[in-house]
């Protein structure tokens, strides 16, 4: 081993404190980019793979009846490549043992060709059991995760409300859709397995069941390649338009695509972030001990130059240091990162309905890591190995010039009397080095910024279902009707025993159009002064629904560029599909989905259709609860029931895992950043000021009062860092909030007075500990090196 190369052996030992926490906050930013980046690969292939190999159609259509002839005219259209017909239902079921209301999607599988039972398109994948024969009318898949919440198997049984009839059902099988990997009811915002599931018959079985032999009313295919899918589905929609097509929409509209699309966006953006934050700690880290390191060295460096050694050699040793801190960081950041990764992506394994995770790491993904890595450190130590190389011998063999001390503003401005002399020191070195002050408060205001992400999800999705279901949507149970039903049953819905208020909505699919922009939606006509359900403006406050126009979700009319008495165009796509232009009223907060909404009777009326209705908003008697999902599910109209509290329950219960998974690891990954702020920012301190401090001790200072001076000044940076970090983190907050906003939901930029109080108590943790680390160091100040030193 060369001369330089055991010194560089020494110099790591002799610092391993250090190098270990500038090397935990390069594994933070190694560890959470190969997170994030192993995640989106790892959904985004097993999704590609999923899709592929159960052939996820590309295009969806959904209509009252057409003749099973009508999928020859289909398949005519240019661009279309393969086929597949179904006959579909929501149903209610009956579980024994669970009283409350179920309801589920029926889906038919075909019977006959090669693809008999698993089908063309939207092929099942079979977790267990087999599948059912196609003649038999009473057996059925059941999705897993309706199986899993009611603890069903194979062989057990449930009654099912099939058109208008009550029907005793086996389950042959578990299984699962590539078509729902979310599984929302109607009329739900969150999955709830326990009381919304799919389940699959044989088509010729269900079709009797539904008066639809020879016919069918759900249509899906695949495109070929270059088709272009806006075309396809004009000429569709045409084509169904006679028999009740309500809109063919594209996959990237199919809902549970959408869902898994945006979370691989969140993904996306997490990996732009914070890793930014960690390798921009780590290279200020890196500067300044090397800074300190090369300054420390003068006269070692003298002496190497004055021997021979090369201005390349000795700023490539200092590289070399820096760079074997950073490769452990690397190698430490991998490992993390892979053990995260497979964490994360099998949690939105179980959050989403897949039936596997192909786990991949890309060694592009770690090739960048280490890249940017290694170049934070180049970047980080440039200047200072720069200068160590152009250092020359005579004049790196002479001490450094002492600093030159003036004035601090505190003592022109006549205060010094209110502070003590160690105080007075305090502020005067912090005054004469103002960057790396300056540089010091930023990195540990950073470390306080990250830790308020993590504690930022959680209170914004509080804030955004309280104000959805505790101000705006407020019903207790939600009725959806089979088909738009007489006004007639709201009536008949309120008399029930144990319902205490009940208002009933009209939702038709629309399309949206203004100018060259268009949005498919649904149109909802609701009541004008409903209790049950309420439309708020920026302030919170109940929106009054004019008589005419719509009102329309904030986020909806930015999609559309529309305002408060622009005029939308309106493509209704059912019944006799008019074509409305209406007036925009107001524009309304909503953070869960986007909509469109005006009074239900205006909408009655212009549809031309008298009092139809959609579906039911029920607030029911909480001790009359049950009597009430009793009578419900004996009503053959009602397709599905949702029940607000519940649905939020399963909400949380399935988002806690991700999302306390990821404040676990923001916090963890905060307090590393602090902690390797601060205690490198000590250890530095302690480096320069080591013969001053040994000096105050041979001068009769007690370590206590010395440890006041160094410690002091870290102190102040730290508490002069927390505003700035919170300030930091709001920002950082902010910017999430804006990018993770999608037609699907938004995250509100609320933070709770806790998150701002955890982070700024992490800060303070790190630089007790760190601070405790260092007072050991304080005993063994050398000072008889003090008393022999020439200067």
């Amino acid at each position: 081993m060369r001369a330089l190369d055991r010194k560089l052996v020494r110099e790591l030992w002799g610092m391993r404190l250090q190098a270990l926490a500038i090397a935990l906050v390069i594994v933070s930013g190694v560890g959470i980019f190969i997170m994030s980046f192993s995640t989106v690969d790892s959904l985004d292939e097993t999704r590609a793979r999923y899709y592929r190999e159960q052939r996820f159609a590309d295009v969806f259509a959904p209509l009252k009846r057409a003749p099973e002839a009508l999928s020859r005219r289909v398949q005519a259209i240019p661009g279309v490549d393969r086929v597949q017909t179904r006959v579909v239902a929501f149903v209610s079921l009956d579980i024994a043992g669970f009283p409350e209301p179920v309801s589920a999607h029926l889906v038919s599988l075909p019977d006959h060709g090669p693809a008999a039972g698993a089908g063309l398109l939207n092929r099942v994948h079979l977790h267990s059991g087999r599948l059912p024969e196609p003649v038999r009318n009473d057996e059925v898949l059941i999705s897993v995760e309706l199986a899993g919440a009611h603890g069903l198997a194979e062989g057990d049984t449930l009654r099912a409300t099939i058109n208008g009839r009550r029907e005793r059902l086996t389950i042959v099988g578990l299984a699962r859709s590539p078509e729902y990997i979310y599984q929302i009811a109607p009329g739900a915002m969150f999955p709830d397995p326990t009381r919304y599931g799919i389940l699959w018959m044989g088509r010729e079985a269900l079709g009797i069941a539904l008066d639809m032999d020879g016919a069918f009313n759900d249509l899906t295919l695949t495109l070929t390649r270059g088709a272009s899918a806006e075309d396809v589905i004009d000429r569709l929609d045409a084509l169904l338009a006679p028999y009740g097509g309500t809109g063919a929409y594209a996959r990237e509209d199919q809902l549970s695509h959408r869902f898994l699309t945006e979370e691989l966006k969140q993904q996306r953006t997490i990996a732009t972030v914070f890793p930014v934050i960690f390798f921009g700690v780590a290279a200020f880290l890196l500067n300044v001990v090397a800074s300190r390191l090369i300054g420390l060295q003068r006269e070692q460096i003298g002496t190497l130059k004055a021997f021979g050694y090369s201005s390349a050699a000795v700023g490539l040793h200092f590289a070399k240091l820096m760079l074997s801190i950073v490769l452990l960081g690397i190698v430490g950041g991998i490992g993390l990162g892979i053990l995260l990764g497979r964490g994360l992506s099998h949690i939105y394994m179980s959050f989403y309905s897949l039936p596997y995770m192909d786990f991949v790491l890309h060694p592009r993904v770690v090739a960048a890591a280490a890249a940017v890595s290694i170049g934070v450190a180049l970047l980080g130590t440039l200047y200072a190995v720069r200068a160590a190389a152009r250092l020359p011998p005579a004049q790196a063999m002479r001490p450094a010039p002492p600093p030159v001390y003036r004035a601090t503003v505190v003592e022109r401005l006549g205060l010094q009397r209110w502070f003590t002399q160690p105080t007075r020191m305090i502020l005067r070195h912090i005054e004469r080095r103002p960057l790396k002050s300056l540089l010091t408060t930023l990195g540990i205001a950073m470390a306080c910024g990250i830790m308020m992400i993590g504690g930022f999800q959680r209170g914004a999705i509080d804030h955004m279902v309280g104000v959805q279901f505790g101000l705006s949507q407020r019903a207790d149970l939600t009725a959806t009707f089979t088909d738009p039903t007489s006004g007639h049953a709201l009536y008949s819905l309120r008399s029930l025993h144990g319902v205490e208020h009940a208002e009933g909505f009209r939702s038709v699919p629309v399309r949206l159009r203004f100018g060259h922009r268009s949005y498919r939606t649904t149109l909802d006509g609701v009541e004008p002064n409903g209790r049950l359900l309420r439309l708020l403006d920026t302030r919170l406050a109940p929106i009054q629904l004019p008589p005419e126009g719509v009102v329309l979700s904030d986020y909806l009319a930015g999609l559309l560029g529309v305002g408060p008495g622009d005029h939308l165009r309106v493509e209704v796509l059912e019944g006799e599909r008019r074509v409305l232009e209406l007036p925009v009223a107001a524009t309304a907060q909503q953070y869960l989905g986007v909509g469109a909404y005006m009074r239900r009777d205006a909408l009655n009326r212009l549809l031309r259709e008298g009092d139809a209705l959609s579906g039911v908003h029920l607030a029911v008697d909480a001790r009359e609860r049950r009597r009430v999902y009793a009578l419900l599910k004996d009503m053959p109209r009602i397709a599905g029931i949702v029940e607000q509290a519940a649905a939020i329950r399963a909400f949380y219960d399935t988002l806690a895992q991700s999302v306390l998974f990821f404040t676990l690891v923001a916090t963890l990954l905060g307090a590393t950043i602090a902690f390797g702020v601060v205690y490198n920012s000590m250890r530095i301190a302690l480096s320069e000021r080591n013969r001053e401090l040994a000096s105050l001790r041979v001068l009769g200072f007690e370590r206590g009062e010395v440890a006041y001076i160094l410690l002091g000044e870290l102190a102040l940076l730290t508490l002069a860092a927390i505003p700035l970090g919170l300030a930091i983190g709001y920002g950082l907050c902010a910017y999430l909030s804006y990018a993770f906003q999608s037609d699907l939901y938004r995250i509100a930029l609320v933070l709770e007075r806790d998150v701002y109080a955890l982070a700024a108590l992490v800060v303070i943790i790190s630089a007790l500990v760190s601070g405790g680390l260092l007072w050991r160091s304080l005993g063994r100040l050398d000072m008889v090196a003090v008393l022999k030193s020439k200067e």
